[in-house]
């Protein structure tokens, strides 16, 4: 039976996938350990090397111990208007989820009505589930629709009942299909400088993973 295991992560565990699974990592390695710890990286696409193996709706979530979230804010107001980016957590001081409300959010126009879309890795933990809660019965004029790669920890009868509990406060549930990860591709990673914009290539049992999520979802729900 498919679950997410956590296994002991190797070179994978700060998001860097293993040289067996992806052998781009090394180029991109250097830049990342730079970052002081615990802070949310933020930006408006993210390397492929990071799409490529942190948004993979696999049964192993061996090192992949970091969210990442896209998000696309449509603001209808006097002006309407789009925004879109990418927030990732860092050694999981602060959640993703958690940092799209602290920091993202409040940049949008006060009092307008924003439908925002959550393109995410993994589902939320319990504790982001709950503030997510929060702000959906606090702020009336926000809708959101979270498209997940993966389930995360949903055979724990608490994350089960934490995903419902997201329902119940309006938040629309969803598992990401192919071609949602191929509009993630699209929209949110970056092509390498000079290259052609590379098309999407779906990994092997990207339809079985999301069907199995997708089943997965609608017994919890």
């Amino acid at each position: 039976k498919m679950a997410e295991k956590q296994e002991e992560p190797s070179n994978a565990q700060n998001g860097e996938p293993d040289n067996a699974e992806e052998g781009e990592g090394k180029k991109k390695k250097v830049k990342r350990e730079d970052l002081p710890p615990f802070e949310i990286v933020t930006g408006e696409r993210l390397p492929a090397i990071f799409f490529k193996f942190q948004f993979r709706n696999v049964e192993y979530s061996s090192g992949r111990n970091k969210t990442f979230l896209c998000y696309v804010v449509e603001t209808q107001g006097k002006e309407p208007l789009t925004s879109r980016g990418y927030l990732e957590d860092e050694h999981a001081a602060a959640h993703a989820e958690m940092a799209f409300f602290n920091t993202i959010l409040p940049t949008c126009q006060p009092g307008a009505r924003h439908d925002v879309t959550w393109y995410v890795s993994s589902s939320p933990c319990v504790t982001c589930a709950q503030r997510i809660c929060e702000a959906l019965r606090k702020d009336k004029g926000l809708r959101l629709t979270i498209m997940v790669g993966r389930l995360f920890m949903w055979e724990e009868p608490e994350m089960q009942a934490a995903l419902r509990s997201m329902k119940e406060a309006g938040c629309k549930l969803r598992i990401m299909k192919p071609q949602d990860f191929e509009y993630v591709w699209k929209n949110f990673v970056e092509q390498e400088e000079g290259e052609e914009a590379k098309s999407f290539v779906p990994w092997e049992d990207i339809q079985e993973n999301f069907q199995y999520y997708e089943e997965k979802l609608a017994e919890i729900l």
